[in-house]
């Protein structure tokens, strides 16, 4: 072989052991798993059941979703005499919903579903009412988030019952133990707020 074959399969190998190592950036392919559609899962649960728990746990991950970025907006947007207090106490609740939304994902892929994950998809899922783009004062604010956390507490009693019913005891556990449990501590913290009680005793 001559010297310029030679460097000729030197260059070849070497392009060859750079194209591993570089990102294959700007793939595109078919779904693997259209939104809607279950894969069986060896857990010991009927389809039927798990499809009930999917679509169930989907709407509380779009509300849940939606409550997390309220808290969020509310977090940056606070003002008045307590906004040092809810401040804190808003960013706290965001990212106790921020842990109820990965626990509430996750049991939906477990499920074999597929969870709603993009924010225009949470758009359309949601029940919570859209709150207005400019801000708010601390009562208005306070409102809306016990409203989202009614309607979640609703849901959800709603949905354990239901997944009691079916046997499904992880759905059942999740949402009992993680969703209404926070959700009415939550609600709590943040309705205390509202208390109408002098600053001082005169």
């Amino acid at each position: 072989m001559t010297t310029k074959a030679l460097d000729t399969t030197k260059t070849l190998d070497a392009d060859i052991i750079l194209g591993r190592a570089t990102p294959k950036a700007y793939q595109h392919a078919p779904e693997i798993q259209p939104f809607g559609h279950l894969v069986r899962m060896p857990i010991a649960l009927s389809e039927a059941v798990c499809r009930e728990s999917v679509e169930n746990l989907n709407q509380v991950l779009a509300d849940t979703i939606t409550l997390r970025d309220l808290y969020k907006k509310h977090h940056w947007q606070i003002s008045g005499p307590t906004f040092y207090q809810l401040h804190l106490l808003f960013d706290k609740h965001a990212d106790e919903q921020s842990a109820l939304v990965d626990a509430v994902a996750e049991r939906i892929q477990l499920l074999g579903g597929v969870s709603v994950a993009m924010a225009p998809d949470v758009a359309e899922t949601t029940i919570i009412p859209r709150p207005p783009k400019g801000r708010e004062e601390p009562a208005a604010q306070i409102s809306r988030l016990l409203h989202a956390h009614e309607i979640i507490l609703k849901e959800a009693r709603s949905m354990a019952g239901r997944a009691d019913e079916k046997g499904d005891d992880g759905t059942n556990d999740l949402l009992v133990s993680n969703i209404i449990r926070t959700n009415e501590l939550q609600a709590w913290f943040v309705a205390e707020h509202v208390v109408d009680v002098p600053l001082a005793r005169t």
